[in-house]
């Protein structure tokens, strides 16, 4: 009897080999399928050279996408970061609040202040060299004010007049002609009107002429002082607020508690007077230079006006005069004429 004993342990060995290779090519698969996640993340991350599949070479990888990512988040985080930006320029609420309350008690102080003078309660500063000059400009406007309305009456009333002149001188020419014994006055009248009507629009457009310049002068020239001297005004009040504030706190018996009140009160003081001195010099020297163009300008188209009165006059008078003359040495056949009663007697 043969031994069989070998050939069942070569078959075994047989049959546990092929179990073993296909264990290998399991592992073998799995390595090659991990193989492609590793290219996919190279690729992802842009490395394009070398193989390295270590761990820290993946981890790398990982943190790069995560980076990557965060930085798609953080894109609205920017433009939330710029609102806020332009959101701290804002005026904080205490300070608004302070505003208001410096310019509620600045107020105050200016209202008592001015309800006291007209009360004749309060003391006023008063400049014996500006505030008279500012009395007469005010004088002086409301006069050249009511002389420029009178001017511009005038003018209308001329331009008008003119008018009625040439279509009285239409007239008078269609007359004319139509009525030939009376050819030769009507003609003289028609002449006569036609002139004066454009003598009299020639003055009325003078006279419009005056009134323009005197309206730049008054409703401009003057009226931009004027402005000025309001602001003076309303400066000079202030300052003697914070005036009679300062001399109330100096009356006070001095302690810890009116000290600062009373060097506050000195600071604001300061700052006003300055305010009210440069504001005063400015309104001065405006008021100098207003005198002087106003003299000048008066000086020009006062003249003016009163040449053109004279030349419309003149020119008037000289044309009727020589018509006239033209009238008398021109015969007229039917006043020679004998009348119809006459003929019958």
């Amino acid at each position: 009897m043969t031994d069989t004993r070998p050939n069942r342990r070569i078959q075994r060995r047989r049959m546990m080999e092929p179990s073993e290779e296909n264990h290998v090519g399991v592992e073998s698969s799995e390595e090659e399928g991990e193989a492609p996640p590793k290219e996919e993340e190279q690729s992802e991350c842009g490395h394009g050279g070398g193989d390295d599949d270590s761990p820290a070479h993946s981890a790398e990888a990982d943190v790069t996408v995560e980076t990557d990512q965060s930085k798609d988040v953080s894109m609205p985080a920017r433009s939330t970061s710029t609102v806020v930006v332009l959101g701290s320029n804002k005026i904080p609420a205490s300070e608004k609040f302070q505003r208001v309350r410096k310019w509620s008690i600045n107020k105050f102080k200016c209202t008592r202040q001015a309800l006291s003078e007209k009360l004749g309660r309060g003391s006023k500063t008063v400049d014996l060299e500006l505030e008279p000059r500012l009395d007469l400009l005010k004088d002086d406007r409301q006069r050249y004010d009511h002389m420029t309305k009178l001017a511009q009456s005038l003018a209308n009333q001329l331009a008008q007049f003119s008018a009625t002149q040439k279509s009285l001188g239409d007239a008078f020419t269609e007359l004319s002609s139509k009525s030939p014994e009376l050819h030769v006055e009507f003609g003289v009248n028609a002449e006569a009107q036609k002139h004066l009507s454009k003598s009299t629009e020639a003055l009325s457009a003078a006279v419009g002429a005056f009134t323009a310049d005197m309206n730049t002068l008054v409703n401009k020239t003057m009226e931009d002082t004027m402005i000025n001297a309001k602001q003076y005004e309303a400066v000079r009040i202030e300052y003697d607020a914070y005036r009679v504030d300062l001399e109330e706190l100096n009356m006070e018996p001095r302690d810890a508690d009116t000290l600062p009140k009373l060097e506050d009160a000195q600071k604001n003081f300061q700052a006003q007077r300055d305010r009210y001195q440069k504001v005063r010099d400015d309104l001065s020297v405006k008021v100098k230079l207003l005198e002087e163009n106003r003299v000048k300008v008066l000086h020009n188209h006062l003249w003016l006006l009163h040449s053109a009165m004279a030349a419309d006059s003149i020119s008037c008078h000289s044309f009727l005069q020589q018509n006239m003359r033209r009238a008398e040495s021109l015969h007229n056949p039917s006043l020679d004429a004998s009348s119809w009663l006459e003929e019958d007697s």
